[in-house]
């Protein structure tokens, strides 16, 4: 629901009689450390209320381009008629690396630190300032202790600074679940302006934001500020955010325009909002879109299957829906047993990095060794003379591998005698391989870019029509998806492990949801369980699971034809 406010209305929930609060202390100082913005030099003033104790931990407020909105007032006032928690606010400026000399111009890292997508200013703020800020100590010897809890934590700011804030909570919830924007940069400059593309197709995360903005707001070279504002608000009402926002038109002392004035009107109602009910409950994440709802089970995240390994790839899951998976440095082959845990099946598999079962039950793995069945604790050759990567296995004894190795390029196709033939070269590192389930398609990722490509299965095992068809989205600090595993469900859906996570597209080409993995990394994945509808993501150390509402396709069973798509 809109606050109803007007420039007019905003007053503090105070008495105009009553006598102003006992103001917190300021204390400043610069930060010249930061290994992350190496050469940078910056001031930060530390907010402390009068009623911090030296003892609780306080909750946090980060302010990006230093103290604005007349926030230490503000917060003298809020936090002493109960309004908001006793919080210790850190207002930061951008960094400067300064110049060598007199006639030399310092680097300006303003716009390279708030408006650039990415983890490195919110492990800047983690990792570097904060801890610096609790070893200060307030006049009267109180220490800086500041809670780790992520819904005691708020950051804001304006312009590059309030896109700044938003992006140090969208890469870490786990430490910030608060946003404050005033007429936030979520434009062109450095990829700001795919944000409301990505809150729409990214499981939604533990976020509450208020956006503020005014219609004279910038509309430049960049992109509308204006625009950019109320397409944030959409994005993030459509996925199911806890989103507030207040809009102004231009009025008289440049309110609405591209400054902090209308933002300072409503900063103390903007502040209630966001800590309503703190204490009381936590801020918990939506359910995000259509397509994601269509995808994810309600009440069911990521559990932890396995860690400790080495780097682990191939899951694949027998006829029982029972999960293998290879570490793959170390050579071993792990299955899940049925109390979730893995348990090694197998000492020596060759360096498999593929798995996959054959309609007979046969397991089979590629490698630098090219394809091999393994019996009875041995591995019996199929085909070899090639270095395969990853493995799809067809319901009529067939199988299609990827071999990467050595700039070759090329995808194999093996028929059920054990016969191989190159059928496409070209693909800048083909990596994941699979079908769709009528397995008439054959998908394959393209590691060095952002797609996945499409072939169209010919009688005899050849490919026709080869096209770039699966878009996928990329990280602003990668220039490629690091596209690897692929599967698909009974619905058409394809899955593909990537950087951002698990991104599944529709039949047409289309990604539809990014669900990202707990520690941020993805080489493959596979539907496994009693009914095929718990996806297992092989993550570097770690093997997790997650239950869903999709089926699985697997492709030792007989090809199925999926209703066709909306177009």
């Amino acid at each position: 629901m809109r606050l109803a406010l007007s420039l007019l209305a905003v007053v503090f929930a105070l008495p105009a009689h009553a006598a102003d609060p006992t103001p917190g202390e300021l204390l400043k100082g610069k930060f010249a450390d930061s290994k992350i913005f190496p050469g940078t030099t910056r001031d930060y003033t530390v907010y402390v209320p009068a009623q911090y104790d030296g003892k609780t931990p306080a909750c946090l407020w980060v302010n990006q381009d230093g103290v604005q909105f007349n926030a230490p007032k503000v917060f003298d006032k809020l936090i002493a008629a109960k309004e908001m928690p006793v919080t210790i606010g850190v207002f930061v400026t951008p960094g400067v690396v300064p110049a060598p000399n007199a006639d030399a111009l310092p680097r300006y890292n303003r716009s390279f630190e708030y408006d650039g997508m990415g983890d490195a200013y919110a492990r800047f703020l983690i990792d570097e300032l904060l801890p610096t800020i609790e070893k200060l100590k307030t006049a009267d010897g109180r220490e800086i202790k500041l809670s780790k809890n992520p819904n005691d934590r708020a950051i804001a700011g304006s312009s590059s600074g309030a896109i700044c804030a938003f992006t140090v909570a969208w890469e870490r919830p786990d430490s910030f679940r608060r946003v404050f924007s005033c007429v936030g940069t979520y434009v062109g400059l450095r990829g700001g302006h795919e944000y409301p593309t990505l809150i729409r197709k990214t499981e939604p995360k533990p976020l509450r934001v208020f956006l503020e903005d005014g219609e004279g707001d910038l509309n430049n070279y960049a992109g509308d500020w204006w625009m950019a504002n109320q397409t944030m608000e959409r994005a993030l009402t459509f996925a199911g955010y806890e989103v507030e926002h207040q809009w102004t038109a231009v009025k008289e002392g440049d309110i609405g325009k591209h400054n902090g004035k209308h933002a300072t009107a409503i900063f103390p109602d903007a502040v209630r909002w966001l800590w309503k009910d703190h204490g009381k409950a936590e801020i918990k994440a939506g359910k995000g879109s259509p397509p994601m709802q269509q995808v994810l089970a309600d009440g069911e995240g990521w559990k932890l299957v396995g860690e400790g390994y080495k780097f682990t790839e191939g899951p694949i899951a027998n006829s029982q829906g029972e999960v293998f998976f290879t570490d793959v440095p170390a050579g071993k082959t792990f299955k899940v047993g049925a109390d979730g845990k893995p348990v090694e099946v197998n000492a020596d598999n060759g360096k498999a990095s593929g798995f996959a079962f054959g309609p007979d039950g046969s397991f089979y793995g590629c490698g630098g060794f090219g394809l091999v069945k393994y019996e009875g604790g041995k591995s019996v050759k199929v085909a070899d003379g090639f270095a395969g990567n990853d493995l799809v296995a067809l319901h009529n004894g067939t199988f299609y591998a990827t071999a990467p190795a050595g700039g070759k390029n090329e995808i194999y196709f093996i028929d059920a005698k054990g016969q191989k033939k190159v059928v496409d070269t070209g693909i800048k590192f083909p990596n994941g391989i699979t079908t769709s389930p009528d397995q008439t398609l054959l998908y394959v990722a393209e590691s060095r870019t952002h797609w996945v490509w499409s072939f169209q299965i010919q009688p005899d095992g050849t490919l026709k029509h080869k096209q770039k068809y699966f878009h996928l989205h990329v990280p602003d600090t990668a220039d490629e998806a690091s596209a690897d595993g692929l599967k698909v469900d009974r619905d058409g859906r394809v899955y593909v492990a990537t950087n951002m996570g698990v991104q599944f597209c529709d039949q047409p080409g289309r990604v539809n949801g990014i669900i990202p993995t707990p520690n941020g990394k993805c080489a493959n994945i596979c539907f496994g369980g009693e009914k095929f509808d718990t996806l297992y993501a092989t993550c570097g150390d770690k093997v997790y699971c997650r239950k869903l509402k999709v089926t699985g396709y697997n492709h030792f069973d007989k090809p199925v034809t999926p209703k066709k798509p909306g177009l």
